[in-house]
């Protein structure tokens, strides 16, 4: 156990510095904006809304289905809140166990000597791990290989046990490796095929097929037990694929074209250029991560449009590559040597083999011959079977199996079954690194064993260990660039310009730095001029600061690069309200709020802000006198209200329109409505006050009014309304000094030093 303690401590040790980050990048929808963490929300919500609080079956899901992982946030906010803290140490804790179960697979295919430790320390320290354990949306890979790791662990036990006796045993094991295989497809959706690799261990590992005796079992049906394992696993993997899909609404998820612009392409030998060369950079990434990015959307990676392309080539040599190790696997055979080399099973004590742990100068592993023996001689569980079983596996078989664990769980990310809504993900290669770590200390174990030299021998060590530490000194570096949006989004302005310029802008914005964040907006559609999200951002900064005609401007460009873009058309409306255009005003609400929300990112967003644009030409209509009119679109407001929408103004104003038709009950009840959805709701505190007076409830209506300073004692408007009511009550002295205090707090306010210089001309005699 010692090794896998030490890679467990290793890994934990290299994410200390992610502990004091913020949350970054993708964290503020999962887990800020996710209504389904918030304990008002029923937890049932979880198995019935994606990853970002989206219903599943909505046509603008994500199509995410991750409910333990959004459970985990859950339980991360019940007992620490908001707090980024509590989220981290999880994450961080998740992957220290993670590593610890890889170490133990490791062993297993390498023995217990260095190469499982080199294999478990490659993956405890390797950079591409960052955004998975930095990033707190990573859990959800964290999580599923916690869980594929479990359930593949359960299935070697499974096929250790198999034999005559033991047959309870043997059931309880491959029911524990389906179940973790369910568990971990529900925290995320790659998790499921941990079953397809489970089935290679069995062929490839324990029955160490080659391809031709592949063919020849299900043609002949020999090793029944074998087919019938297969068999479980693939049924249970169509039953899971199955019951997924329908719970999504039997409807894949849809996409923007600057998520995945390759499939966009309306050239097919684009698309398929493209998305044959992703692979062979996600593999680049786990050879050399030299450059990592938060994102890889829009123009990060060029489409590959022409056969004459150079990175043809670089496809061509990854594709190549991998045919030649498949073959090393499946194919070769090696020449029988001695009856100890000849391929006969290799027996382990306490971890140690000589062959396979590089102890000895011989470097035969199993020959092919011997395979074709084993298959020949091997039937439900004889001798050389149950041998087998005991024994490390031949550098052959765990060169497939590699392939296999790197390959199978990325297949759903290639495009190549259905359309992603990315190009590439750093995260998604957490599982396939695995594989990639037990190719690497396989191939470094076969190059030591076939070394003469002792200088040689330990000159490859020193450099493994060196790789280990470079990897290590990465990842700690690029910890650091996750530890606030401001530093993620600088460290990726190289690879996807247009992407980190737009949320440095955010950044820069909430922070106050306006000029450099309307630079940073700037500099973002410089390299992609129809972003609409830039543009609306952009005009949104514009707007704040009082530049009105340049935020029309952007606002229509927005809207011209989105035509759903509802905010865009709020934000306008707003502009044109302020500025006198009514008409043209009211037009742009009523378009915004006949928008649909199908096929949106972000459907809960859309109706934020059409329920806003109701409520503004409500609020237009009351202030024209339209009372009627203005209820009817309160009315039409609240049947689109999201549950994340704020109430409070829109309860007050339809009080504010009843109260105008000579309607107080239903004023008061919506009066009520608003403070009870915000207590401390300054206009609605005003508003009950004025209705409380007019019904002659003076002293209750006193209460509310002072309520109302209590809460904003700075804000004008608060005195002014006191003082209306004491004005009514004939408290001129105290309504006179209600009026000074407004007007020296709103002097800015036209129509509270209006108001406050009525009140005073009233105290002349």
């Amino acid at each position: 156990m010692f090794a896998e303690v030490l890679c467990g401590a290793v890994a934990l040790l290299l994410y200390v510095n992610t502990l004091d980050a913020d949350f970054c990048y993708d964290d503020s929808r999962a887990i800020k904006t996710n209504q389904d963490l918030l304990p008002e929300t029923p937890w049932t919500n979880l198995f019935y809304d994606d990853f970002w609080g989206t219903l599943l079956t909505h046509s603008g899901s994500h199509k995410s289905y991750r409910p333990l992982c959004t459970l985990s946030f859950r339980l991360n906010h019940a007992v620490g809140g908001m707090e980024p803290w509590g989220y981290h140490v999880v994450n961080v804790a998740f992957h220290g166990a993670v590593t610890v179960l890889f170490t133990i697979l490791a062993r297993l295919l390498l023995g217990g000597g260095p190469w499982s430790l080199l294999a478990g320390l490659l993956f405890a320290s390797h950079p591409i791990h960052t955004e998975a354990v930095a990033g707190v949306v990573g859990r959800a890979d964290e999580g599923a290989a916690l869980f594929f790791l479990l359930s593949l662990l359960c299935y070697i036990r499974h096929c250790r046990l198999r034999g005559p006796d033991g047959a309870l045993r043997l059931t309880a094991w491959l029911l524990g490796s389906l179940g973790c295989a369910a568990c971990s497809m529900l925290w995320k959706e790659l998790g499921v095929t941990v079953l397809a690799v489970s089935a290679l261990y069995d062929v490839c590992v324990v029955h160490r097929l080659r391809l031709r005796q592949i063919v020849t079992l299900v043609y002949k049906r020999k090793n029944l037990h074998l087919l019938l394992s297969v068999f479980l696993l693939a049924a249970w993997g169509v039953v899971l694929l199955a019951a997924r899909f329908y719970w999504m609404g039997n409807k894949p998820p849809n996409f923007s074209n600057s998520d995945n612009p390759a499939a966009d392409s309306p050239s097919l030998l684009t698309r398929t250029l493209t998305f044959f060369h992703l692979p062979a950079i996600n593999f680049w990434l786990l050879l050399c991560p030299n450059t990592l990015s938060f994102d890889w959307s829009m123009d990060a990676l060029p489409l590959i449009r022409s056969l004459a392309d150079w990175r043809n080539f670089q496809t061509l040599v990854f594709y190549a590559a991998l045919l030649l190790l498949a073959w090393f696997g499946l194919w070769k055979q090696q020449r029988v040597q001695s009856r100890d080399t000849n391929g006969k099973a290799h027996h382990y004590i306490n971890g140690r083999n000589g062959n396979s742990n590089g102890y000895s100068h011989h470097c035969n592993s199993a020959s092919g011959s011997h395979a074709e023996e084993h298959f020949n001689n091997t039937q439900n569980g004889t001798k050389k079977h149950n041998e087998s079983r005991t024994s490390l596996p031949t550098t052959e078989n765990v060169v497939v199996f590699s392939l296999g664990l790197l390959a199978i769980p990325f297949l759903p990310a290639t495009n190549l079954f259905f359309y992603v809504g990315f190009v590439i993900a750093e995260r998604v290669l957490y599982i396939p690194s695995m594989g990639f770590c037990l190719l690497v200390a396989a191939g470094l174990r076969s190059v030591h064993i076939r070394l003469r030299h002792r200088f040689c021998r330990r000159l490859l060590v020193c450099c493994s260990a060196a790789l280990i530490l470079l990897f290590g000194i990465k990842t700690v570096l690029r910890n650091r660039d996750w530890q606030n949006e401001e530093m993620l989004y600088k460290s990726g302005i190289y690879v996807n310009p247009a992407k980190a310029w737009g949320n440095l802008g955010n950044v820069l914005k909430s922070q106050g730095k306006m000029e450099k964040a309307e630079q940073a907006y700037r500099n973002a559609l410089y390299y992609r001029s129809n972003m609409a999200d830039m543009l609306y951002n952009l005009g949104l900064l514009l707007q704040e600061s009082n530049k009105f005609s340049e935020a029309l401007h952007y606002y229509k460009l927005a809207i011209g690069s989105r035509p759903t873009l509802a905010s865009a058309y709020l934000n306008t409306g707003i502009i044109l309200m302020n500025r006198g255009h009514t008409d043209e005003a009211k037009r742009t609400f009523l378009t915004c709020a006949d928008i649909p929300d199908e096929n949106l990112k972000d459907p809960h967003a859309h109706k934020t802000s059409v329920t806003s644009c109701l409520y503004n030409l409500g609020k237009l209509l009351h202030e024209h006198g339209h009372q009627e009119e203005a209820l009817s679109v309160f009315k039409r407001a609240l049947q689109k209200m999201p549950r994340q929408f704020a109430p409070q103004s829109l309860y007050n104003m339809m009080g504010e329109a009843y109260m105008r038709l000579n309607k107080l009950s239903e004023a008061e009840h919506w009066y009520r409505e608003s403070l009870r959805a915000k207590p401390d709701h300054i206009p609605a505190h005003l508003t009950y006050g004025k209705l409380l007076s007019m019904t002659g409830q003076k002293a209750e209506a006193e209460k509310y009014f002072l309520k109302a300073i209590q809460l904003e004692p700075t804000k004008g408007n608060c005195y002014m309304h006191y003082g209306q009511f004491l004005l009514e009550e004939s408290r001129l002295l105290e309504a006179a000094e209600m009026a000074k205090k407004a007007a020296r707090l709103d002097s800015g306010e036209f129509d509270v030093v209006f108001s406050a210089a009525h009140m005073l001309s009233t105290q002349q005699p």
